[in-house]
């Protein structure tokens, strides 16, 4: 019975230590601008994806959850921040429903098989990451109003980095899944 305990606490050690790594390793993907054409990219939306591939859908929303709770009590973890503000008002800006749409995203790249090949991967990732999309335009639509181009200053500037990115990750996910064998947390 003992023996069970130790195990039981060495997972949960190991299950928190992964989530903030994967907390850490977002929030450096929040922080570095790359020059992209027609706006700088950040690799938050490759961060998310990836920890899905890595972690599982459960870990991988442990892991956003952290995330989030942590740029909400005042850590300057999302991107903009401190300059733009912290906590749970810059929480509620306009970047609000893509920050949310994290957690969808990460669940389904978690949960889905990649064993069917490239363009399989490719479209499954699409489909996670436009839950990111899909939540960011509403949220920032019902803020900025309907009368705004949101599609236009929400998703279109962003398009071309997200499919480089999403078609990197395509290609590394093969890798991935090998590295999510040696984590055995999931």
């Amino acid at each position: 019975m003992e023996a069970i305990k130790k195990i039981e606490l060495n997972k949960i050690a190991k299950v928190i230590l992964v989530a903030v790594l994967g907390t850490l390793l977002l929030t450096i993907s929040a922080k570095i601008k790359i020059p992209f054409y027609p706006v700088p990219m950040t690799m938050q939306t490759f961060v998310v994806l990836f920890l899905g591939i890595t972690l599982g859908p459960k870990i991988g929303l442990l892991t956003i959850s952290l995330y989030l709770f942590e740029g909400i009590f005042g850590l300057p973890v999302f991107a903009g921040t401190p300059e733009k503000g912290i906590g749970l008002v810059y929480f509620t800006g306009p970047t609000m429903g893509y920050l949310i749409g994290f957690l969808v995203a990460t669940y389904f790249a978690g949960s889905f098989k990649y064993d069917k090949g490239l363009i399989n991967t490719f479209l499954k990732l699409i489909f996670s990451v436009s839950f990111i999309y899909i939540f960011g335009l509403v949220w920032l639509g019902t803020l900025i109003g309907w009368d705004k181009p949101i599609f236009k200053l929400g998703a279109q500037p962003f398009l071309l980095a997200e499919l480089l990115k999403i078609l990197l990750l395509s290609f590394l996910a093969p890798t991935l899944l090998k590295a999510k064998k040696l984590i055995k947390i999931t």
